[in-house]
């Protein structure tokens, strides 16, 4: 379904597993138009030991491919992490996990859930050949990779997008917006830039 007279929202965090996709699950849910993404060179994941991260290829890698990776190595051990759970929600929202600087389409609003990410963000905008001039705005809103953290994030992700669409003129209210959350999550560390495409 589309939601032509909608801003057009993305939101990424590392590796399109955990944070950016319960911030898909809430957005979506609530009828704003949503995509997420991961901005990193691929997606890592937990393993059996802190210096043996699962990792995965953006592109090709299914959520379903993932989860019987997952299953195979240790359903035990991922079933207990909440690893398996999580995926198993990722795949039920899409095929699987998209990586930003592979994206063409156009957004009004990137969200973006960890600074890292937002640099990550920024600098391929900044980099790549213009092509229609129009502006995008770049937020930053730091969320902790951990499930409690992530819910909590999506429902001041979703503050947040409310307030933005609801606004008459998001471009002219953008700034106030932001302001008046960062005093209410003075801990959200939250960063605003404006990109063009």
């Amino acid at each position: 379904m589309e939601y032509p007279s909608k801003l057009r929202f993305a939101v990424s965090c590392s590796s399109n597993m955990n944070r950016s996709m319960e911030a898909h699950l809430i957005l979506k849910k609530r009828g704003f138009n949503i995509e997420s993404y991961g901005s990193g060179t691929q997606v890592k994941m937990p393993g059996p030991t802190i210096d043996k991260p699962n990792c995965y290829e953006f592109g090709p890698t299914t959520y379903d491919e993932i989860f019987a990776d997952l299953t195979n190595k240790d359903e035990h051990l991922y079933r207990h992490n909440g690893l398996l759970f999580m995926v198993d929600r990722n795949r039920r929202i899409k095929t699987r996990p998209q990586r930003f600087q592979a994206e063409t389409r156009e957004f009004d609003v990137i969200l973006c859930l960890e600074e890292r990410v937002f640099d990550q963000v920024i600098d391929f905008l900044n980099r790549r050949v213009g092509t229609s001039g129009n502006p995008v705005h770049v937020i930053n809103i730091d969320i902790e990779d951990n499930a409690e953290e992530a819910t909590f994030g999506a429902f001041f992700l979703a503050e947040l997008c409310t307030k933005l669409e609801k606004s008459h003129d998001f471009e002219e209210e953008i700034d106030q917006i932001i302001t008046d959350l960062e005093e209410a999550q003075p801990k959200r560390n939250l960063l605003h830039t404006i990109c063009f495409y």
